[in-house]
């Protein structure tokens, strides 16, 4: 079994398990000897990411959606541990339909919570985002700002599913870890800033659009980094209701994504032109800076920047770099 997964419950059950960072969970989750159920409509999630687990005894796939409720409750018993990671992640789509983030987010955290409370499972990992502190008051950010003030419904959406969770966990016994994730990057990747660019510059390798001045700055993090933060978060915090900041201390400017990406790409020539604008897209926060000091004193830190993260990923998404071996981080990402 892999050091970085030793945590106690044997059965887990994996919401969105077939998405971008779900596929990856359930790669490290059997890698460690777990049972795993993965519970996804595949909206975004893609079976060929999980399908060469169907014959494993120990991974069991339900192909169903988090808003059919009888069906969730039926399928979630006789587990330990609910990864609650299934949501809509794209905030533009979610300006488009202004339902998706409420129904795919806070409708499904509700019936997640429930069919916990129905089945009598009390641990929840849950994924939110840091688009919930909005244009936040200090940066970097810690997890005690506030007022919260969310400028996407996605943002909006996922403060509320904290607001449910912090309240089952008060009123019916749950426990519960919360992350507010930096910008997750990798693999497997359908949508977000490095995806787009390849495939514009596929399409022209002459010319790249970048959305707005191209100055906005993120924290781009590493999938397999993402994992590991919240292992160790779980592992070593025994709170009844906990949130982190999950992400690294370093940022990359749009504009240097795109300088990354060209570079990859291997491309001599192209014309770079912005749309204008401090934003990216409705929503979008331009400057996010991250105070991940909290996880950092439980002995955790990410192990790549965010430029490496940015150039690792786009790598992967170009197929000249497979990520590492399943289960290789030896402690989920020590501080040195």
């Amino acid at each position: 079994m892999t050091k970085d997964l030793e945590i106690e419950p044997q059965r887990h059950f994996v919401t969105g398990g077939a998405g971008f960072i779900g596929s990856h969970l359930v790669e490290r989750l059997l890698a460690a000897g777990k049972r795993v159920t993965v519970y996804d409509n595949l909206a975004s999630g893609r079976l060929t990411w999980i399908e060469r687990h169907l014959s494993n005894p120990a991974f069991r796939f339900e192909r169903a959606d988090l808003l059919n409720a009888d069906r969730l409750t039926e399928e979630m018993a006789n587990h330990d541990l609910v990864w609650h990671l299934g949501a809509n992640t794209d905030i533009p789509s979610g300006c488009e339909d202004v339902n998706l983030d409420l129904r795919n987010c806070v409708l499904a955290t509700h019936n997640t919570l429930e069919a916990m409370r129905k089945n009598g499972i009390r641990e929840i990992i849950f994924s939110s985002t840091s688009a919930v502190y909005g244009e936040a008051p200090e940066s970097p950010t810690p997890e005690t700002a506030g007022p919260l003030r969310p400028i996407s419904l996605y943002g909006a959406a996922k403060l509320s599913c904290e607001a449910l969770v912090s309240s089952y966990c008060h009123l019916f016994g749950l426990q519960a870890w919360m992350f507010r994730f930096a910008n997750v990057i990798g693999a497997r990747m359908g949508h977000g800033v490095i995806f787009d660019f390849i495939q514009k510059l596929r399409r022209d390798p002459h010319h790249l659009e970048v959305w707005g001045d191209g100055r906005q700055r993120k924290p781009f993090f590493l999938v397999e980094d993402c994992i590991d933060g919240m292992v160790s978060a779980c592992r070593r915090s025994d709170d009844w209701c906990d949130v982190f900041n999950l992400g690294c201390e370093t940022t990359t400017g749009v504009d240097r994504v795109a300088e990354i990406v060209i570079e990859e790409m291997g491309l001599p020539d192209v014309e770079v032109h912005h749309t204008g604008g401090r934003r990216g897209f409705p929503g979008d926060v331009p400057v996010l800076m991250l105070d991940t000091g909290k996880i950092e004193t439980l002995g955790w830190r990410a192990r790549h920047t965010s430029d490496d993260a940015v150039r690792i990923a786009a790598r992967r998404l170009l197929g000249k770099e497979q990520p590492a071996a399943v289960g290789s981080a030896s402690d989920g990402g020590t501080t040195q």
